[in-house]
């Protein structure tokens, strides 16, 4: 089950990619970022009041929020800080890299997450597992030199840093969650919901301080359609993923892998809608991380 759930969030993070990069193109980083939090939050708000006034009735399904005291609550709040840091780093990313050299260059983030998962949390995997992994990160690093063609020197372009730190950070992100989950056990969506509210409190700082004062003199802001679907996507995908990872026998190494595959989803993308180069080298690679999934699959189904 958690791995039909984590091939589920792929997909889903895939889209999500999509409409950010659609909605990031010349338009103003910190709004868009900030308008995402609000409506993911707005998504929960329901859910949050309806666990609170009819705990009864909610309990008996699966998008009850319990309620948390308050160390529970800092532990969230930096979780929000966390997977902040890594939005605001890919989203400028990704506002000036091709989505076929920034989604891949997140993919790697498994390499990270893999090194934590086997040396923090003692992970083990099977010979298929460890098939997957190796085709996975060959294939990843192939798509992440094919920037080269394109006139991207990977040392001296400061968005290829962005996308890198957002890579880091979003591994802590993933090793804390396993943490979260599985060690001190805390229900999947108290954590989901309530990160997402402390997310708007500290990106609403970032607009009235950063962009506010300077945004005459920045890239102008534009509302887009796809802005409210980047955050559709993103709660159905982090809903499917938290659901996968609250499971004991899930292993956050081979969660954080198929989470990454949604690469496919939006390297397609970039191909079809926004006429890319170098598709045919990249789809090559690309290859390799569907052959990697394959093994993923067959060693993590018994």
């Amino acid at each position: 089950m958690w791995l039909t759930l984590a091939f589920l969030s792929a997909s889903l993070l895939g889209f999500y990619d999509v409409f950010k990069k659609i909605s990031l193109n010349q338009n103003a980083v910190i709004p868009v970022l900030f308008l995402n939090t609000v409506f993911c939050s707005l998504i929960f708000l329901p859910v949050i009041l309806a666990s609170c006034f009819w705990p009864e009735t909610m309990q008996q399904t699966i998008f009850y929020v319990p309620q948390a005291d308050f160390s529970t609550h800092l532990l969230i709040i930096l979780k929000s800080f966390i997977v902040l840091t890594s939005w605001i780093c890919a989203y400028f990313a990704l506002k000036n890299l091709p989505i076929t050299i920034a989604s891949p260059i997140k993919a790697s983030q498994p390499i990270l997450t893999l090194v934590g998962a086997i040396w923090i949390f003692g992970e083990r995997l099977n010979l298929y597992q460890w098939a997957g992994v190796a085709l996975s990160l060959i294939g990843f690093w192939l798509l992440s030199i094919s920037g080269k063609k394109e006139g991207i020197r990977f040392g001296r372009n400061k968005w290829i840093w962005c996308i890198v730190l957002a890579t880091i950070t979003g591994a802590m992100s993933g090793l804390y969650d396993k943490y979260l989950m599985q060690r001190l056990m805390l229900d999947r969506m108290t954590v989901q919901a309530w990160y997402t509210f402390y997310q708007v409190v500290m990106m609403g700082a970032m607009m009235l301080l950063i962009w506010y004062p300077k945004r005459k003199t920045t890239t102008p802001f534009s509302w887009r359609w796809s802005i409210p679907l980047i955050s559709l996507f993103l709660v159905c995908a982090d809903f499917a993923y938290f659901y996968s990872l609250s499971s004991q026998d899930a292993l956050i190494s081979v969660v954080s892998l198929i989470r990454r595959s949604g690469v496919i989803v939006s390297f397609t993308a970039g191909w079809l809608f926004f006429r890319e180069k170098n598709i045919k080298g990249k789809a090559a690679d690309l290859f390799l991380v569907l052959i990697a999934m394959l093994f993923l699959y067959l060693g993590s189904k018994g």
